[in-house]
């Protein structure tokens, strides 16, 4: 008796998209939704415009998106936005860092204020997702988390916590980071399901150049190697790079006609394709095609 296994082919994940076309094209479709991704870069480098674009992508589709902030305030959002000509109707920005945070009635005394603030920030973030059921969310940035936790184990197991909280409720989040962690940390990316990088370089003349790469995106195809992307009036543009087996067209071995009659030519067809003829002579004469050798 044998136990045969029928194999049934694996149906493709369901994708959302970015917002940005090119950052679509380079996923081969978009994101693998209820997922964390880890979006990190420098300062300046346009994290925060991707993010804002992912969440727009999401209210013109009608899903309840969340922004919330713990580096800037709702009113640097909307007006970095307004920069772009973009509104933030429909994206609900939560200030975690407000009037009452900067109290000084309201710090720990007795208590150190790393643990008490740490647990009271994540409270907060998880009733405010209780309270909305959003579809996408965005978290800026984690260097003000990373603080707050003072040391890499609590700050990975409050990541690890949001993200098991995120995924029971079927959120596609972005985790920014601006990289004033240590040189070398990368915990963040064996957490996340998918990291983007975003650089921008200087050069020794002309404008600064930027980049995007990949660096993992689980159980997805994606296009690696470094991408240009510009930040302009309206929102990031990003151009994937080009890949030559992408472009690849089929090759006709048919000879072509020399348009002069068969007599030019060693074959009454015309020449082939493959070698490059040369014609050679004094100006003035009329120059013949010379036989090809791969006739």
């Amino acid at each position: 008796m044998t136990d045969t296994a029928t194999a049934f082919p694996a149906s493709p994940a369901p994708r959302i998209s970015t917002g940005i076309p090119g950052l679509d094209d380079i996923l081969c479709g978009g994101l693998t939704p209820s997922r964390l991704y880890l979006l990190e870069g420098t300062p300046g480098t346009g994290k925060t415009t991707l993010a804002l674009q992912f969440l727009r992508e999401g209210a013109a589709r009608g899903e309840a998106t969340l922004y919330v902030t713990l580096s800037e305030t709702g009113q640097e959002l909307r007006s970095s936005a307004a920069t772009h000509g973009w509104s933030l109707d429909g994206i609900e920005v939560y200030e975690l860092v407000n009037e009452m945070g900067l109290d000084p009635d309201s710090e720990q005394s007795i208590l150190h204020p790393s643990e008490i603030e740490l647990g009271e920030t994540v409270r907060e973030v998880i009733a405010r997702v209780e309270a909305l059921k959003p579809e996408r969310v965005v978290f800026d940035s984690l260097s003000e988390l990373r603080l707050l936790a003072q040391n890499p184990l609590r700050y990975r197991r409050q990541i690890l916590a949001l993200k098991q909280f995120f995924a029971k409720r079927a959120c596609t989040v972005l985790m920014l980071d601006d990289r004033t962690s240590e040189t070398g940390d990368l915990q963040l990316h064996s957490i996340a399901h998918g990291v983007i990088s975003l650089e921008q370089r200087l050069r020794d003349f002309g404008s600064e150049r930027r980049r995007l790469r990949i660096i993992k995106m689980r159980g997805i195809k994606y296009r690696g190697g470094d991408h240009d992307f510009s930040l302009e009036t309206g929102g990031i543009r990003v151009f994937p790079r080009l890949v030559a087996a992408e472009h690849h067209t089929p090759f006709d071995a048919k000879a072509r006609s020399t348009g002069t009659g068969g007599s030019t030519c060693c074959s009454a067809a015309g020449w082939c394709p493959a070698p490059t003829p040369c014609c050679s002579a004094r100006p003035g004469s009329a120059r013949r095609p010379p036989p090809s050798a791969a006739c």
